[in-house]
């Protein structure tokens, strides 16, 4: 899609902008890493066949959910991985009934004042329950749906598995979608040998290590169990007052950083990293693959998958390296 009258840099952003409503994003917002245990890991024919056998559908009757795996790339809708060189990308699904608290509150309500006016007695705790237990079923098989995707990259070269999601819960929920599919996937959180909130406290205090530089994001926190929290947002984090908040004995629970100014995150004392975003400059090489949707979506994989991998090794080698621990069945060993 070109446009006349634009810089490339303008028609480039459009493109991107036009491409991305079509094609789900490729670029991962946020990222939950996790340790793969590469001598048991199943090849991606085994997963993709196992997969296959646990896809999605929508949930019907009483359902209050379901969650299955989806082709991961619009464009092999007969693959649930999608797959390129050492990295695949797998995608999981998951459908909730939405049926509003007001709603049911509001028809038991109706039922109960039905039932007190025609017999003349007061509806007791355990008879509201049943009128509540009844409403529900009777509106659950007609409730609205939102439909949700947490999607996955494995690195099968240097060990990854790094999810997209902000929040635990959906990591693990795919990772115990991935041992039912397929037991036992190997899976387990990674251990540095030094603390990432200490770590990241040292760096704010005394400079960051080679490769990275501070943005403009920060949360520190008193050690207390109860203590003081301080946000900043896009604050110079060497003025003074970080200094003062630091010197008092407060912890650096997230921190801005910018990787070899390829990469813009914040990470978590949990080691996550948050509010991931790709720079211009990837972007614009993962433009270079045109109009082809299939191609873009190709290319921008092959990209984030390149620099996240060497930005986990940066990152990794930046808190003091990994330090063994035993795969379990659980996300946590």
């Amino acid at each position: 899609m070109e446009l006349p009258f634009l810089s490339l840099g303008e028609t480039v952003k459009i493109r991107l902008q036009f491409t991305r409503r079509i094609v789900p994003a490729m670029w991962f917002k946020q990222l939950q890493l996790f340790r793969l245990d590469l001598g048991n890991l199943p090849d991606f024919d085994t997963l993709d066949t196992a997969l296959a056998a646990k896809p999605f559908a929508p949930p019907s009757g009483l359902d209050w959910f379901t969650q299955g795996f989806v082709p991961a790339a619009p464009h092999q809708p007969d693959l649930m991985l999608f797959r390129q060189q050492h990295c695949a990308l797998v995608a999981l699904r998951r459908e909730d009934k939405v049926l509003p608290a007001s709603v049911v509150r509001d028809l038991v309500e109706e039922k109960i004042a039905d039932i007190e006016a025609r017999d003349f007695r007061k509806v007791g705790k355990k008879e509201r329950q049943g009128l509540k237990e009844q409403v529900t079923d009777d509106l659950l098989p007609r409730a609205f749906t939102r439909r949700s995707r947490t999607a996955a990259y494995l690195d099968c070269k240097n060990g990854w598995l790094g999810i997209e999601s902000s929040t635990p819960a959906k990591a693990e929920a795919l990772i115990s979608a991935l041992r039912e599919a397929l037991p036992p996937f190997p899976a387990r959180l990674p251990h540095t040998a030094l603390s990432p909130s200490s770590q990241m406290t040292v760096w704010l205090l005394g400079g960051v290590p080679d490769g990275f530089e501070l943005d403009a994001d920060c949360e520190l926190k008193a050690p207390e169990e109860h203590g003081a929290v301080v946000r900043c947002t896009r604050q110079d984090l060497t003025a003074a007052e970080i200094r003062v908040h630091l010197e008092s004995g407060k912890q650096v629970t997230k921190l801005g950083l910018i990787w070899r100014e390829r990469i813009r995150f914040v990470l978590t004392d949990t080691l996550q990293i948050k509010r991931l975003q790709f720079l211009d400059l990837l972007q614009e090489e993962a433009s270079q693959a045109g109009d082809d949707l299939p191609a873009l979506f190709e290319a921008s994989f092959s990209l984030m998958t390149g620099e996240l991998a060497w930005l986990t090794a940066d990152l990794m080698a930046a808190l003091g390296g990994e330090i063994y621990a035993p795969f379990a069945f659980g996300a946590e060993s």
